[in-house]
């Protein structure tokens, strides 16, 4: 009886964890290059049971030990195993301001391959981006929102020194006579990515490659500068899973309410001395 006590909690917390990944999407809703995460539901590892005293182990005492032979095996609930962000491109929205940029996938010779801006964080480390809603600072360059540095292709910091600037579809900050390659990452497979914050992502791990889009003849790519890359969640169908996970919740709740109860009547009633 106490297993399914276990069983209907862990689905309860299931779905609290799904209702919390389903939440955070609705909340970026708006946020430019935002990609929604996927809550991975998984049954917990099967727990073998085993026949006792159709056999006996020998023992240096002589005691006798029964070995079970296997009869079967049975599941003990669900849960959340890990939350996958979902890369698939959002819409294109045009702002008309020139420090905004979407990156619009061209060719992707991999299945699961994936495109981004490269960031320079706080700590110095590289970080992945869909989200082009840059600015400048007051020193030049050209930042994230966030403060952290856009690279060109060299790995620095692209500096536009203030002035005007101009971003060709090749993805080519044209500042005065100077023409900056923007550093356009590219990976066989986005799931060796983690997000490192709402917007930003990291290589997880050493198996996962990052490159330089530019030195791969077949993947294309194109910036519009003026534009951005809009969230790719979907507001309504997310809504409708977000009722679903709490009706889902709901269920469970009472599973475990009418184990409460017939456990109060075991206790209370049936095992009560008269």
């Amino acid at each position: 009886m106490l297993r399914g006590y276990y069983t209907a909690a862990s689905g309860m917390l299931t779905q609290q964890r799904r209702q919390d990944t389903l939440s955070n999407n609705i909340s970026n809703a708006q946020t430019p290059g935002f990609k929604q995460d996927q809550a991975a539901v998984r049954a917990f590892p099967e727990m073998l049971i085993q026949r006792m005293g159709s056999e006996e182990l020998p023992t240096t005492r002589r005691f006798n030990v029964p070995n079970g032979g296997q009869v079967g095996s049975i599941n003990t609930g669900v849960y959340v195993q890990e939350t996958i962000p979902d890369h698939a491109q959002g819409g294109l929205e045009e702002t008309g301001m020139s420090t905004d940029m979407a990156l619009v996938n061209g060719t992707i010779p991999d299945e699961a391959g994936g495109l981004f801006f490269t960031i320079q964080n706080a700590e110095g480390e590289e970080r992945y981006t869909r989200n082009g809603n840059f600015t400048v600072d007051g020193e030049g360059f050209l930042t994230t929102n966030q403060g952290y540095y856009v690279l060109d292709q060299a790995g620095e910091p692209v500096f536009t020194d203030g002035q005007q600037f101009e971003v060709t579809p090749e993805g080519i900050v044209e500042v005065g006579d100077e023409a900056i390659p923007l550093d356009i990452s590219y990976t066989e497979n986005v799931n060796d990515l983690i997000k490192d914050d709402e917007d930003l992502f990291m290589l997880e791990g050493e198996d996962g490659e990052i490159v330089d889009a530019r030195d791969l003849a077949d993947v294309t790519f194109s910036v519009e500068q003026g534009s951005l890359e809009t969230s790719n969640v979907d507001e309504v169908q997310t809504m409708t899973d977000m009722m679903q996970a709490y009706r889902n919740f709901e269920s469970n709740q009472q599973v475990v309410r009418a184990y409460d109860q017939s456990m109060d009547l075991a206790v209370n009633q049936i095992a009560r001395l008269t």
